[in-house]
């Protein structure tokens, strides 16, 4: 039995269009790159090389991506709350800031994990009745994601697929899931987590994904770098 949501797979929503190649540019406060002006032309990069929408964390950066591109985008908010371990957009100020700043979907922790203030229906019906926006709900196992999907998100991602303690970590994209979703909700499913080639992404849309996610692999030169010199004999 499928979970029915908000959504339609196979058809755009919040801009989106299935499918679709999703770029996340983002970068931590330790990476050169980390700036609205390297974001932007990062997303300028992804647009001219085949991405159909784009990822981005914090409404500096949305902002900015939203002055050089139509892609739509994603939006986050990483806000970390003393005492809970969730932090993308945990509330509704923080996705309010992003939402402001252009942001065509609002992405959230739509994880089983404490939650700081409102509950997680109570965000994604505020998100969707008070911003107009459509919701990405980032979950971790099967269980969120029908949950997920039951209390109106309009899409489902694996974004933190491996990353809660209660959750396995695979070696790559976490394709167990990715199927499991695909056959058991009825709202677009994005693929997102360690996905690392082309292959990996053809596959998650034989598994049913309406949308896949790369961030590290594509806008992370850093990493991508230190993945290369694995192979440098020492």
């Amino acid at each position: 039995m499928r979970v029915q949501g908000t959504g339609d797979r196979g058809q755009g929503s919040g801009g989106l269009v299935f499918p679709s190649l999703i770029v996340s540019c983002q970068a931590r406060g330790d990476n050169p790159l980390q700036g609205s002006q390297f974001m932007a032309a990062m997303a300028q990069a992804a647009e001219q090389g085949g991405a159909r929408g784009i990822r981005a964390n914090g409404a500096e950066d949305v902002r900015a991506i939203r002055a050089v591109t139509t892609l739509p985008i994603i939006g986050i908010h990483k806000h970390w709350i003393e005492g809970y371990e969730v932090y993308i957009t945990p509330d509704f100020a923080a996705a309010k800031q992003v939402a402001e700043a252009g942001a065509d979907v609002i992405a959230l922790d739509a994880t089983a994990r404490p939650r700081p203030r409102e509950s997680l229906a109570e965000l994604i019906g505020l998100i969707q009745s008070e911003l107009g926006k459509r919701v990405c709900a980032d979950i971790s196992t099967l269980k969120e994601g029908l949950a997920a999907a039951e209390i109106g998100a309009d899409f489902v991602a694996t974004t933190l697929a491996g990353y809660t303690p209660y959750s396995p970590k695979t070696q790559g994209p976490d394709f167990d899931l990715i199927k499991q979703l695909a056959n058991l909700v009825a709202v677009p499913i994005v693929a997102e987590g360690r996905f690392w080639s082309p292959e990996e992404v053809s596959r998650a849309f034989e598994l049913g994904a309406s949308a896949v996610v790369i961030g590290t692999a594509i806008t992370n030169p850093l990493e991508i770098t230190r993945r290369f010199a694995q192979g440098v004999p020492t």
